[in-house]
């Protein structure tokens, strides 16, 4: 029981340290993400329609 109790008293003594980011910063970063999520879905919808109209063009040659 000791470890236990040990351990919780160690991990809150750690999170003492942990300089949190402000409401401006997890604001910026969180835009950060939603623009980057967008652009990666953009990106991958991009080549999956140039792939599908590839394979759509080999398939209709012959």
């Amino acid at each position: 029981m000791n470890k236990l109790v040990n351990y919780f008293k160690e991990a809150f003594h750690e999170l003492k340290k942990i300089t949190w980011p402000t409401k401006k910063e997890t604001l910026n970063y969180t835009i950060l993400v939603i623009a980057v999520s967008i652009g990666v879905a953009a990106f991958l919808g991009g080549l999956d329609w140039v792939f599908a109209k590839g394979v759509e063009y080999l398939i209709n040659r012959q």
